[in-house]
């Protein structure tokens, strides 16, 4: 009998592609972001302890080389950092090997967190922390209901920080449309800038029937970017970043041209890149629209 039980739809990053992934809870504690659908079926709540601590046991005796682990589902950080903890230790006996343990966030989780916990958890080796800023200007956080502002996401990144836990960000390209598009770019950048994360992941919106978001195409609201509009905001948000180590990858399933870089270093050379790919807009250069997913 396999030894781990799911609940609804999973969902990982794509860098935990050979993690184990463990439920530590079910759903995302936010939920009402008007573009996301990904867990709008599931009632959030937490694993029962009992439950989850005999899951980590069974796969400890089955799997016990497995070196990575990823906590979902929507925030598992959203958990008291007192059972994070218990967690945390549960998973350092039953995997001697373990290098990483990852988990996604929303800024409201690292708000109600302190770099002391953090550190603690960093110490039973929380190794990489995902967290959805999707774009850094405060009107449009606010219209996509984010539930915080850049002033607060910056606050609780920066406790990430402090507690030396690995960062990577997630910005959606295009999720502003034409009419925010220049303000998402540099607001993006600018939010990033002070963040300073050490990774940075761009998608690029997929509007998705049955969101807010996509009503709100539907009633001409907002306007869509198409494929080379996304590109030249990319490359405005490209422009405006000054960060001082960061692993860039817009090479996600959604995107419509892939792109990496270490921006300390490939910064200008992707801007080249850009000027080039957009210069030319040759037919083939780009993902077909049939082909993009989640």
């Amino acid at each position: 009998m396999y030894p781990l039980h799911y609940e609804g739809d999973i969902f990982r990053p794509p860098s935990e592609a050979r993690s184990l992934i463990l439920q530590a809870t079910i759903g995302c504690s936010h939920n009402r972001c008007t573009f996301c659908a990904m867990y709008k079926r599931d009632r959030f709540r937490e694993r029962d302890p009992e439950e989850l601590q005999r899951e980590i046991a069974s796969a400890g005796r089955l799997w016990p080389h497995t070196r990575r682990v990823f906590l979902a589902d929507g925030n598992a950080l959203t958990l008291e950092t007192e059972r994070l903890l218990e967690i945390m230790q549960s998973l350092n006996e039953a995997f001697p090997r373990l290098e990483r343990v990852a988990v996604y966030a929303n800024p409201q989780d690292l708000l109600k967190k302190d770099s002391a916990g953090l550190a603690a958890l960093r110490d039973l080796k929380l190794g990489m922390i995902y967290l959805g800023v999707e774009s850094g200007s405060a009107a449009l956080l606010r219209e996509i209901k984010k539930g915080a502002t850049p002033e607060e996401i910056a606050r609780g990144a920066g406790r990430v920080k402090e507690a030396g836990i690995p960062l990577s960000i997630t910005v959606i390209n295009g999720l502003a449309g034409h009419e925010g598009s220049a303000g998402h770019a540099r607001g993006s950048a600018r939010l990033l800038n002070e963040i300073d994360p050490e990774y940075l992941g761009l998608l690029s919106l997929m509007i998705i029937p049955g969101t807010i978001l996509h009503r709100r195409v539907e009633e001409g609201l907002l306007t869509p970017l198409g494929p080379w509009e996304m590109l030249r905001e990319i490359r405005l948000m490209v422009e405006h970043l000054d960060l001082s180590s960061c692993v860039f990858r817009a090479n996600h399933a959604s995107n419509y041209l892939p792109l990496k870089a270490v921006l300390s270093r490939d910064r200008e050379s992707l801007l080249t890149a850009l000027d080039g790919v957009l210069e030319k807009k040759a037919p083939g250069m780009l993902r077909d629209e049939d082909h993009r997913l989640l």
